[in-house]
């Protein structure tokens, strides 16, 4: 009885876990209204640059590209193709995450 409760407790622990991961870039991509001032590069290749702020992740690309945000486990956060501009991604969490970019792949930390 104790190793079933035991079970479902973890099982419980881990869709909290797991759902609350889900939530946190439940808006997606949105278009960025206005230059952040805090904002770091983390990453620049000719015609896209990836940056960070406070807890947003910052694309800007000349032409769309396709982009794929990931836990430092592995768990994909996010995957788009974002059209020519500025966008952004809020993540909920702080944490490391790894963000592909067409040809870039950089380790962020927020």
């Amino acid at each position: 009885m104790k190793k079933n409760l035991l079970k479902s407790c973890l099982i419980a622990a881990l869709l909290a876990v797991t759902s609350a991961g889900a939530s946190a870039a439940s808006k997606g991509w949105e278009p960025v209204k206005s230059e952040y001032h805090d904002a770091k590069s983390v990453a620049k290749e000719d015609e896209v640059e990836i940056k960070t702020a406070s807890s947003l992740i910052i694309v800007t690309a000349s032409h769309p590209v396709h982009i794929k945000v990931f836990t430092i486990l592995g768990r994909l956060v996010s995957e788009e193709t974002l059209q020519p501009g500025t966008s952004q991604l809020a993540v909920g969490a702080h944490g490391v995450y790894i963000v592909k970019v067409g040809e870039i792949t950089c380790k962020v930390a927020l």
